[in-house]
């Protein structure tokens, strides 16, 4: 049975982690969608859109930051998607980081994703091995079959 935490609750890397990276601001909750595709699996969720964000706490965005910083190191394996409301530079920025280390990735990208192509190519270039694929359904299904 699938586990879940979620930011800022923390997670002490025992269990088999799986950080959610990608979208959060401006993007519809692809994070709840997926922890519904994974509920049988073994692994734990870690995500990091919080149900709800201190605003007003100048400190939030740094214990966020630290908070994905410090997940994404004890994940076993990291999910990246890439939906069509945004950009997601950030989640580019990880994939880009995490693309050149051996750490297990699973990637999906929203067919109308704005940078599709550039995730494709450049995935492709560094870690030959990563298959991506284009929903949420095909991104959980390589989780469960890994």
């Amino acid at each position: 049975m699938c586990k879940y935490v979620e930011a800022p609750e923390e997670f002490d890397g025992t269990d088999q982690g799986l950080f959610c990276a990608g979208g959060i601001t401006g993007c519809p909750n692809w994070q709840k969608e997926m922890l519904k595709l994974l509920e049988s699996s073994c692994w734990v969720l870690l995500n990091p859109r919080r149900a709800s964000f201190p605003l007003d706490d100048p400190n939030a965005a740094r214990q966020q930051i630290e908070w994905e910083y410090k997940h994404l190191r004890i994940a076993k394996a990291i999910l990246f998607w890439f939906p069509c409301e945004s950009v997601c530079p950030i989640a580019l920025y990880e994939l880009g980081a995490w693309s050149m280390t051996n750490k297990r990735l699973f990637v999906g990208v929203h067919p109308n994703y704005l940078r599709r192509q550039d995730v494709e190519i450049q995935t492709g270039l560094v870690r030959p091995d990563i298959r991506i694929v284009y929903s949420l359904e095909a991104l959980a299904q390589q989780v469960i079959q890994s």
